[in-house]
């Protein structure tokens, strides 16, 4: 008799459920919009939950009641409180296997890590960084920027505009991003672009990292300090996790999962120079695969099979089938 697991990933921008078999075989993905508790509430999560895995089901030809484990990795899941009102949520998709829920990070560390335990740091519009050993033992961080884990492309444009304004205060170095800036907003100078940013008639994101990116290619010191302060941030986490978990003198994997890394080589090497220290065992890698896999790799788990072997041919045909779609 066929096997079958679920592996959902519910993020602030969308939510992918994934069916696959005991071989690794990706069977059917499902798709639904952002469903972060913390963002949209649990009414969203369930609305997400449902539509998704009834997508993947439908297209599997299965019922939910063959599905043996699941794992569910939900953006904004931080704290133990949360966990009854989500599985109350899952229960509403009719699901009755066993099944683990964890931070999205962990997802994505079990779909980019080989032998699926280590730290994962994400970047993307903020920054999250999780970790888990061979026992399944947590490490992490609070998920709160303002706890002081702030290094994403939102921060990042943040501290960038703040050094524009230094700049023009006469309390910093004069930056290639004031132009930059004053060009990306469609203004004439900078005395305009600080005046609509400081009374709220322009606003300039977390898209906007890409310019701080290039400045710094282009040799600003100033931009490339704040790539280098955004390195030095992320591994601060990950060490942080690392201590927690007592890797210093293990072998392991850094998985940079997000949109950020793509911004800039220099974040992973950065990153490498400032964990080696603590961890010399320690190996950075990016993530390339689809982090919803993490999800059916822990339920797989859940169920009492062995997810490592059949890791790679899941990743590859959960590839094949995402570039169908």
């Amino acid at each position: 008799m066929t096997h079958y697991f679920l592996g959902v990933d519910v993020g602030a921008t969308k939510t992918h459920a994934l069916i696959a078999d005991e071989t690794g075989r990706a069977l059917s993905l499902g798709e639904s919009g952002p469903g972060n508790p913390e963002s949209f509430g649990y009414d969203s999560l369930g609305h997400v939950l449902r539509a998704s895995t009834e997508e993947a089901l439908a297209t599997a030809g299965i019922a939910v009641g063959q599905i043996a484990g699941a794992g569910f990795g939900i953006g904004g899941y931080d704290w133990p409180s949360q966990r009854e009102p989500i599985l109350q949520e899952i229960t509403t998709t009719g699901l009755r296997a066993p099944l683990e829920i964890v931070n999205d990070a962990i997802v994505g560390l079990v779909a980019g890590a080989a032998e699926g335990w280590g730290v994962a740091v994400v970047a993307g519009t903020s920054c999250n960084c999780w970790g888990w050993d061979t026992e399944r033992r947590i490490g992490r961080m609070t998920g709160f920027s303002f706890l002081g884990e702030a290094a994403g492309a939102g921060e990042l444009v943040s501290k960038a505009i703040q050094a524009v304004a230094l700049a023009w205060t006469w309390r910093g170095p004069a930056t290639r991003l004031t132009q930059a800036f004053v060009e990306l907003a469609g203004l004439r100078n900078v005395e305009e672009l600080l005046e609509g940013l400081s009374l709220g008639r322009i606003h300039i994101g977390a898209r906007a990292a890409p310019v701080v990116f290039r400045v710094a290619a282009e040799g600003d010191a100033v931009a490339r300090e704040l790539i280098e302060w955004a390195a030095r941030e992320l591994a601060s986490m990950a060490i942080g996790v690392i201590r927690q978990l007592d890797f210093e003198t293990l072998s392991f994997e850094v998985v940079l999962a997000g949109s950020f890394f793509n911004g800039s080589p220099r974040l992973a090497e950065a990153m490498g120079e400032a964990i080696h220290p603590i961890a010399p065992g320690a190996r950075l890698v990016r993530l390339t695969a689809p982090p919803v896999v993490g999800g059916a790799l822990v339920g797989m788990e859940q169920a009492g099979e062995d997810p490592r072997p059949v890791r790679e041919p899941l990743i590859r045909s959960t590839e094949e089938m995402m570039k169908r779609k």
